[in-house]
């Protein structure tokens, strides 16, 4: 079995229907470790450089939903190849990853494969992309659409209600932007929560 169709073989149940094929080639064409990680709470991917006798390094969640897998593998893939083109200099999700991660998008988005809410959600961020003050707010809500099982996320959540985040208790406080200004409850200090973070557990229930 050729080297491609074995990575397609594994990739099947990880990526969206039709979308395995250009990952598969990603992979082989710049030389990649490609690694399905279990989960982890402060990351969903990542990508590391080349060193000594390594090559380009990428890991993704496995636990993902498909197509927030693929987002994730397309965001790691743009670190990869802004790497490549400008050297490491360059700041992690500056000018120069937006127009990799467009350009490493738009062979899939051609092909019109991806429910239109995800299509619409991601060329609307590409559009932000452009912009020093980009967010990907928007696309990670529709991207949790397709999770199996919703999470409650801190936005979900009532003023001063408690939840626990990184094993650690919280009050909710007041919004401040995509922010939530949050109080420990074992220090009483104040503490800045994205609003699309999702909870380990709610105590108000």
């Amino acid at each position: 079995m050729e080297l491609k169709t074995q990575y397609i073989s594994k990739l099947q149940k990880f990526l969206p229907p039709n979308t395995e094929a250009y990952v598969a080639q990603l992979i082989i064409d710049y030389k990649t470790q490609f690694r399905i990680a279990p989960k982890r709470k402060t990351k969903l991917g990542d990508y590391r450089l080349p060193t000594g006798h390594s090559s380009h390094r990428i890991s993704v969640n496995g636990d993902l939903n498909p197509h927030a897998f693929l987002v994730t593998t397309i965001h790691e893939f743009a670190h990869l190849t802004a790497f490549q083109k400008y050297g490491k200099y360059i700041k992690p999700h500056g000018t120069e990853w937006q127009m990799e991660f467009a350009q490493l998008f738009q062979p899939i988005l051609s092909k019109n494969i991806l429910p239109a809410d995800i299509t619409l959600a991601l060329k609307n961020y590409l559009k932000k992309a452009k912009a020093s003050s980009c967010t990907d707010d928007a696309l990670y809500r529709v991207l949790r659409r397709y999770d199996k099982q919703p999470a409650i996320l801190v936005e979900h959540l009532k003023i001063g209600e408690k939840f626990v985040l990184n094993n650690l208790t919280f009050e909710k406080g007041k919004k401040l932007r995509k922010y939530y200004l949050c109080r420990n409850t074992s220090n009483n200090r104040q503490y800045r929560v994205l609003g699309v973070a999702e909870i380990q557990k709610h105590l108000n229930e």
